[in-house]
């Protein structure tokens, strides 16, 4: 399904926690009546319960407040969090509890990575960034860089439609029946902004493809430039294709990826791809400065995206994910001006030279990382689909 664009938006891009968090924070302590958010992390840390306790005062004015955590990357939260919000009259649900950590079972690995908050059905935010203090590496420079969308206007309803739909699923999945199941009907529809914007999910059902295809048609209709940034980077045949004839047609290709990771074993899969990207002309730099989370992409300077979704096997087949698209020169040209400001302040580009020049060995461990990520995928029964 392609992206249905909504005019008549207005868009606030937020870059880390130091934007983001002061804004949710802010919109929640504004609602009047009813509260989404969805997260994969919920931390145990100043950040957590900076918004567990914005959550609970909502609450306690009598605000409806939903509260979604995924069970994989909530396990924290189920342990610390969720007792002292359940006893505030915050309505919570953990999608699919963990409950084996070794498991490569499909059901296992189809987790709710999207982040999304909706405030009263006329403020909505997405993004990857999780409900985590951006601190939490104090060797590091600076913050983890991620992304968020704050929005108003049209785009806001679609949005609310797939919080609410979520839910509900979960809801019956659990059998939680003590939960209100009304829904706090919405504010008339208003523009409230100049800017033209979509917005996509990914599920296991009818969009298993809809955020990879946004990419691919961007992708195939750039003229100048596409700039990409992404946390876990692993494209499958289509996606790499699709970069490799945008070079040859002359348009300049950029990627942002870790530097450093907590997931090593796809950083080495990830590096076995270089090779082939550099020998086309793309540039590719490693972000060191802290710890890269974000997944966005600008083209031609008139077309962007900000979302959860990264470019590997589990976002694009496994996960739940949300991204907004944006037809907007301005919105795209300061997307790409915070990211050109982030490779300049702490990232290193890699030289194809240097890297030809590599130990054999490394290029053979990364081969194997990737050769043994694709397997895993395969066991889980999803290799044959990519």
């Amino acid at each position: 399904m392609g992206i249905t664009w909504l005019r008549g938006n207005a868009l606030t891009l937020l870059e880390n926690g130091t934007e983001f968090f002061p804004a949710l924070e802010t919109a929640i302590d504004g609602a009047t009546t009813e509260i989404f958010l969805e997260t994969y992390i919920f931390a145990h840390d100043d950040t957590g319960h900076r918004i567990a306790a914005a959550l609970s005062r909502a609450a306690g004015r009598g605000v409806c407040v939903r509260l979604l955590v995924d069970g994989s990357g909530g396990r924290d939260f189920v342990e610390h969090l969720q007792a002292p919000l359940d006893a505030a009259d915050v309505n919570v649900q953990i999608y699919r509890r963990e409950v084996a950590p070794l498991s490569l079972r499909r059901h296992r690995l189809r987790r709710l990575h999207r982040k999304i908050a909706v405030i009263d059905g006329r403020l909505a935010f997405v993004g990857g960034i999780n409900i985590i203090s951006d601190l939490d590496q104090p060797s590091f420079a600076g913050p983890r860089l991620d992304y968020s969308v704050r929005i108003e206007g049209p785009l806001v309803r679609p949005i609310h439609g797939t919080v609410t739909h979520v839910w509900q699923l979960v809801a019956w999945a659990s059998f939680r029946r003590r939960h209100p199941q009304g829904f706090a009907p919405l504010p008339p529809a208003s523009e409230d902004g100049g800017i033209e914007a979509g917005f996509l999910i990914r599920d296991n059902l009818r969009h298993r493809r809809d955020i990879e295809d946004a990419y691919l048609t961007a992708i195939a209709e750039a003229r100048s430039e596409i700039i990409l940034a992404n946390a876990y980077f692993l494209p499958g045949r289509r996606f790499r294709q699709a970069l490799l004839e945008a070079r040859r047609r002359g348009v300049r290709v950029t990627l942002l990826t870790q530097g450093w990771t907590d997931h090593p074993l796809q950083q080495y899969a990830t590096r076995a791809l270089y090779g082939q990207f550099l020998a086309h002309g793309v540039r590719i730099f490693e972000y060191h400065r802290s710890h890269l989370h974000a997944k966005v992409a600008v083209v031609d300077e008139h077309w962007a995206t900000v979302g959860s979704s990264n470019i590997d096997p589990f976002s694009l087949l496994l996960a739940r994910e949300a991204n907004v698209f944006v037809r907007n020169p301005g919105f795209a040209a300061h997307l790409k001006w915070r990211l050109e400001r982030a490779i300049t302040a702490g990232a290193r580009e890699i030289s194809p030279d240097a890297w030809q020049r590599g130990p054999r060995l490394q290029r053979i461990l990364n081969w194997g990382a990737y050769g043994l990520v694709r397997l895993m995928i395969g066991i889980a029964g999803y290799g044959n689909r990519h």
